[in-house]
C-alpha cells in the first residue's frame, strides 16, 4: 500500500501563483491600457519612449547645441554635444580642462554657456607669463592645441584666487568669447558657482561626421593643486 500523502485539492490551489500567471496578468494590464488609448499599442509605445526620453534628459544627459563660436575650433556653432549630467553628482567635481555647460543666470545672462574650466576652488589663475600663456599655480599652460589660431591667451590681463565651489572658465576662442574675464568687477567676479554646472560635455553627436569624444587636455593634468603650489612656495623660502 502507497503510504505517501497524496496532495489534495486545497494543497494545489494554495501553492505559490505560476509565473505564467502573473506574466498573462500584466499583458492584460498592458493591453487594457492599450485599449483605452487612441491609436492603441502605437500610441503606448510613443508615450512610454517619451516617458524614457524625458527621464534621460532630466537625471542622465542633455543634448545642447553650441549658439556662437566662442568654443572654436573645437566646437563650432550648430554642433550638438552631449551633456553628462551625472558627472559631478556623486561626489566628483568640474576639473580644470573640463568643458562644461552651466546656467549663467546672475553671472552671465539668462541662458545656458559652455566654457572650459580653467581655473577650480583655491587657484591662483594669472595672465600672463612672459610668454603670453595662462599661470595657475605657478605653472604655465600651453593651450596651443585648443586654443582659436591667432588668439592670445588674454588680451585682458587678471590675476585672481577662485574662491572655493567657484570657477573662472573662458571660451577657446578667447577673442570671440564673453567669460570670466569680462565679469572681473561684477559681483562674484566672474566666477561660476559649482552648484549652477549643468553637466560635462563629453561627446560632439552631430552632425554624424563630426562625432568626437571631448578629452581634458593634458596640459591641464600637469597643474598642482593650489595646496601643492602653496607647499612648494612655502619650501622654497625655507
Amino acid at each position: 500500500m502507497d503510504t505517501e500523502a497524496q496532495p489534495t485539492e486545497r494543497d494545489r490551489s494554495s501553492g505559490p501563483p505560476q509565473r505564467g500567471t502573473e506574466g498573462r496578468s500584466r499583458f492584460a494590464l498592458v493591453q487594457r491600457i492599450a485599449d483605452w488609448l487612441p491609436g492603441g499599442r502605437v500610441t503606448l509605445t510613443a508615450l512610454a519612449c517619451l516617458v524614457f526620453l524625458l527621464l534621460l534628459n532630466t537625471f542622465v544627459a542633455q543634448p545642447f547645441q553650441i549658439p556662437s563660436g566662442s568654443m572654436e575650433p573645437g566646437l563650432r556653432i550648430g554642433d550638438r554635444v552631449l551633456v553628462n549630467k551625472v558627472a559631478y553628482r556623486f561626489g566628483a567635481e568640474p576639473r580644470r580642462g573640463d568643458v562644461v555647460v552651466f546656467d549663467g543666470t546672475g553671472y552671465f545672462g539668462d541662458a545656458d554657456y559652455i566654457k572650459r574650466v580653467v581655473g577650480v576652488g583655491g587657484d591662483h589663475v594669472v595672465c600672463c607669463d612672459k610668454e603670453g600663456r595662462l599661470r595657475v599655480n605657478g605653472r604655465s599652460v600651453d593651450e596651443t592645441a585648443f586654443l582659436h589660431a591667432g588668439d592670445r591667451a588674454s588680451s585682458v590681463p587678471f590675476d585672481v584666487v577662485v574662491p572655493a565651489g567657484r570657477l573662472f572658465v573662458l571660451g577657446d576662442h578667447r577673442s570671440a568669447s564673453s567669460d570670466s574675464r569680462d565679469h572681473l568687477g561684477s559681483p562674484g567676479g566672474g566666477m561660476i558657482p559649482v552648484e549652477d554646472v549643468i553637466g560635462r560635455a563629453d561627446w560632439i553627436v552631430w552632425p554624424a561626421g563630426r562625432l568626437t569624444r571631448l578629452e581634458r587636455p593634458e596640459t591641464y593634468g600637469r597643474v598642482p593643486g593650489a595646496s601643492q603650489a602653496a607647499a612648494g612656495a612655502g619650501g622654497g623660502h625655507g
